[in-house]
C-alpha cells in the first residue's frame, strides 16, 4: 500500500525570529510567525505532516541571548515541531542550562550519539518513532564532533563528555528496531552537508536508511544528493525558507515509492501570521527595544560580511579594532563569530549583540613564524570555501597571498616578509585558542607557553562596543589583506 507523507525541516533557525520588509515590492519574508503560519497551512492540507528541525535553533538574535534560549524554547512550544536534533549552538549556553531547557520543550529532542563515558549513558533521547495514519517513522538524531569544541572549554565536563562515532549509533539504532515495521528510516543530523554524503556512503544498503535531513553548513541545494539511495537534503539557514518532501511511501516494502522536494519562501505570499506566536514575539521584543535600543555609532554606509571564507569589510573592521585596542603583532579574528551579512548605517546595541553575539576572552598566543605559516596553511586547505572550515578575518598590518594552483602561501606582517624564526604575539579568541589543533592544525606544543597564555580581555565584545561608543562615522573596506589566486 501506498500513503502520502509530507515532511517540512528546517535547520540553523538561529533566532531568526523577525520578518524583513522588501522595499521594492513591499511584501514581509521570513520570521517565526510567517513559519509557523506555513507549517499550521500544510499541517491543514496535508493531515499527515511532519515538521523536523536539524538543529541549532538558538543563537543569533538578542531575544534569544537575553533569556538564554528559554525565549525560543516558549516560542518553539508553539510551532510545535514534531521532531529536533541537537546542533552545536544547542550547547552555547553550557551543558547543564541546555538539559533544563530540554525539560521546558514540549517536543521531543534527540541525539544518539552524545555520551557520558565513564558510564555509556546517552544525553539525550537517540531517536523517536513517530506514528501518523498506520505508518512508522523512525528517527535518528546525529550531532557533529565540532559540538565537542565547547564542551571541551568546560573543565568539570570536558574529560566526561564524548561524541561516539555516528555511524556505529545509527547501525545500532537501526538493527535494535529490526522487529518493528519501520515504514521510514530518516536521519537528523547536524554535521554537515559534505559529511552527510560521506556518513550516506559508508551506510549497508540493508539498514534501510531513506532520507538525511542536516543542517550546520548553511547549505542551499538547488536538489537532493543520492547517495547510496539515500536522498540528502537541507535547508539553508534562518526562517525565510522552508524544506519540503511530498513523498509517497510503499508499506508493503517500507520504502520510498516516489518524491518532490524542495525549498519553498516563506512570505506575506505563501503564509499567514501565527497570531499566538506574533503577539509573545511582540512581548519579548518590545522589553529587548527598550533595553538595547541605544545607538552605539554610525557607519559612512552600511558594511557587508557576506560569507565567512573570504575577507570582508566588517571582518576587517572587527579585527582591527581588536588590533587598535589591545596591542598585539596579529590578529585572528574568527569570521564565524559574526554572524550576519550587514551592520549600519546606525549601529544600536542590539544590532551588535546580534552581529556578535559571543562574549569571550582573547589570549595573547605567542607563535613562531613558521607555526603561524602552517596555521595559515591549514586554514586554507582544499575545500576552505565550500566546506563548513574554520576561516579568519585578519588586522591590517597582515598580508596573506594563496596560489590553489601551487599551494604556495606568501606572509607579511608590517610590510615585511614572515620571519619562520621569529615569534609573533598573536591574538586569538578564547574558543579557537583552546581547540588549537581542530581551529588551525597546529599542535598545542607549539605555541609557546601554552596553556597559560597570557589574556589580554575578558570580553572582545566590551572592547568592541567600547570602541563604538567612542568612535563615530566608522568605515571599512577591502584592501586585499587575504588574495586566492587560482
Amino acid at each position: 500500500m501506498k500513503k502520502k507523507l509530507t515532511i517540512l525541516h528546517s535547520n540553523d533557525l538561529h533566532g531568526d525570529f523577525l520578518e524583513e520588509k522588501d522595499v521594492l515590492d513591499d511584501k514581509y519574508t521570513g520570521g517565526l510567525s510567517y513559519l509557523a503560519g506555513y507549517v499550521n497551512k500544510v499541517r491543514t492540507e496535508e493531515p499527515n505532516t511532519i515538521y523536523a528541525i536539524a538543529g541549532d535553533m538558538f543563537r543569533g538574535s538578542v531575544i534569544d541571548s537575553e533569556y538564554r534560549g528559554i525565549s525560543t524554547i516558549e516560542m518553539m512550544n508553539l510551532v510545535a515541531p514534531d521532531i529536533v536534533c541537537l546542533g552545536n549552538h544547542e550547547l552555547d549556553y553550557g551543558l547543564s542550562h541546555l538539559l533544563f531547557l530540554e525539560k521546558c520543550a514540549r517536543f521531543p529532542i534527540i541525539n544518539a550519539n552524545l555520551f557520558i563515558t565513564t558510564t555509556g549513558t546517552r544525553l539525550f533521547q537517540p531517536h523517536k518513532i513517530l506514528n501518523i495514519d498506520g505508518m512508522k517513522i523512525l528517527f535518528i538524531g546525529i550531532v557533529t564532533e565540532e559540538t565537542m569544541k565547547d564542551i571541551k572549554m568546560d573543565p568539570l565536563l570536558g574529560t566526561f563528555v564524548d561524541t561516539d562515532d555516528a555511524l556505529i549509533e545509527v547501525e545500532r539504532i537501526i538493527n535494535s528496531y529490526k522487529t518493528e515495521d519501520i515504514d521510514l528510516t530518516v536521519l537528523l543530523t547536524h554535521i554537515g552537508f559534505e559529511e552527510d554524503q560521506q556518513l550516506a556512503s559508508k551506510l549497508p544498503p540493508e539498514l534501510g536508511v531513506d532520507i538525511i535531513i542536516g543542517g550546520h553548513s548553511h547549505t542551499f541545494p538547488e536538489k537532493p544528493a543520492e547517495v547510496n539511495d539515500i536522498l540528502i537534503v537541507q535547508a539553508g539557514t534562518g526562517t525565510d525558507q522552508i524544506g519540503r518532501f511530498d513523498i509517497e511511501v510503499d508499506t508493503d516494502t517500507n520504502s520510498v515509492a516516489s518524491w518532490k522536494w524542495g525549498l519553498y519562501p516563506v512570505d506575506t505570499e505563501t503564509a499567514q501570521k501565527d497570531a499566538a506566536i506574533e503577539q509573545l514575539l511582540k512581548g519579548y521584543k518590545s522589553q529587548t527595544d527598550e533595553k538595547y535600543g541605544r545607538i552605539l555609532t554610525r557607519f559612512d554606509h552600511i558594511l557587508t560580511h557576506p560569507q565567512r571564507c573570504q575577507e570582508t569589510e566588517l571582518g576587517n573592521m572587527f579585527a582591527d579594532i581588536i588590533y587598535d585596542m589591545l596591542k598585539s603583532d596579529i590578529v585572528l579574528m574568527g569570521s564565524g563569530s559574526l554572524r550576519k551579512t550587514v551592520l549600519g548605517e546606525a549601529v544600536t546595541m542590539q544590532d551588535l549583540m546580534e552581529f556578535f553575539p559571543y562574549k569571550g576572552k582573547v589570549f595573547l598566543a605567542p607563535m613562531q613564524g613558521s607555526t603561524f605559516r602552517k596555521a595559515m596553511q591549514y586554514m586554507l586547505r582544499d575545500g576552505f570555501d565550500t566546506e563548513h572550515f574554520e576561516f579568519y578575518q585578519v588586522s591590517r598590518n597582515v598580508r596573506i597571498t594563496y596560489n590553489r594552483t601551487t599551494k604556495v602561501i606568501d606572509i607579511t606582517v608590517d610590510g615585511v616578509p614572515l620571519d619562520d624564526g621569529k615569534v609573533y604575539n598573536v591574538a586569538i579568541q578564547e574558543y579557537h585558542f583552546k581547540n588549537v589543533e581542530e581551529c588551525l592544525g597546529i599542535p598545542t606544543a607549539e605555541i609557546e607557553g601554552y596553556p597559560r597564555c597570557r589574556v589580554i580581555t575578558t570580553s572582545d565584545y566590551d572592547v568592541v562596543e567600547e570602541y563604538f561608543n567612542t568612535h563615530a562615522h566608522l568605515t571599512a573596506y577591502l584592501d586585499g589583506r587575504i588574495t586566492i589566486n587560482s
